[in-house]
Order: structure tokens, then sequence, then C-alpha cells
């Protein structure tokens, strides 16, 4: 039982992990040198376009 919890923690961690690196990468937070008032709202802008690009990778591509 203690393995299976450990293990789906170890999962669910991973994911946030990755997230967090994907955002280090962009360089609006690895050199953000603004005011710290506008860092939320570069977050969550980077943040979306993140989703957004994880998503379009997941759309099958329409050939014509």
């Amino acid at each position: 039982m203690h393995e299976r919890q450990r293990k789906a923690h170890s999962s669910r961690r991973i994911r946030v992990e990755h997230g967090i690196a994907h955002l280090k990468n962009w360089r609006a937070l690895a050199r953000h040198l603004g005011r710290r008032e506008h860092m939320s709202d570069i977050v969550h802008a980077v943040a979306g376009l993140l989703f957004h690009q994880q998503t379009a990778d997941l759309t099958p591509v329409r050939q014509m």
C-alpha cells in the first residue's frame, strides 16, 4: 500500500517539476529584471503559452 501511494505521489510530482523546468526555460523568467509586481502576469502568460503549445502538440494534424 505504501509503495503504491509513493509511486502515485511521485507521478504527480514529476509533472509539476517538469512544468517548473519549462517555465524556467523561458527567457522572461530566467532573466527577469523588471518589477516583481509584474512577475505574476508574466508567469500566467507563459503558462498560457505552454498550455496552448502542449494542446497543439496533441491535436492531430489534418492533411488535405
